[in-house]
């Protein structure tokens, strides 16, 4: 009787198996945050303002890293987070001129002179869209 190699799983169904809203799933995630913003020199106050306007307490709870259920939103803004944070090593090969290209200021459309992360901190999920879309559209 001949035997078949097991097929590894198609990686939808792997995909689907994760739980995004599992607190396993927010711990990694807020840990994966504060890397990537603390590495932007980011203050305790920025990083409530990207996470969507959440409190001091909150944030500082979630700086422990606790195994936490985290909302849709902040998921969804982590997720722009680490977007960005990749499109701009990618694009500048160097976290210290990704770090340089957000401080300056930028004429390009989204920005309008501002800097990338005077716009990531203006606190709507859209302004961290536009940033992650212009990195994207850069990309090519």
């Amino acid at each position: 009787m001949p035997t078949t190699a097991a097929q590894p799983e198609p990686l939808t169904t792997l995909a689907g198996a994760i739980d995004t809203a599992s607190p396993a799933a927010g711990r990694v995630a807020l840990k994966g945050f504060f890397t990537i913003t603390d590495r932007w020199d980011l203050s305790a106050a920025e990083q409530q303002t990207l996470l969507g306007g959440i409190g001091r307490t909150t944030c500082a709870k979630y700086r422990k890293l606790p195994e936490v259920a985290l909302a849709r939103d902040t998921l969804e803004r982590i997720s722009y987070v680490f977007g960005i944070q990749k499109a701009l090593l990618i694009l500048f090969g160097s976290e210290d001129r990704a770090i340089a290209w957000l401080r300056k200021p930028n004429t390009a459309a989204p920005f309008h002179g501002r800097t990338a992360l005077e716009r990531l901190l203006a606190g709507s999920i859209t302004d961290l869209a536009a940033v992650r879309d212009y990195l994207d559209a850069m990309r090519g």
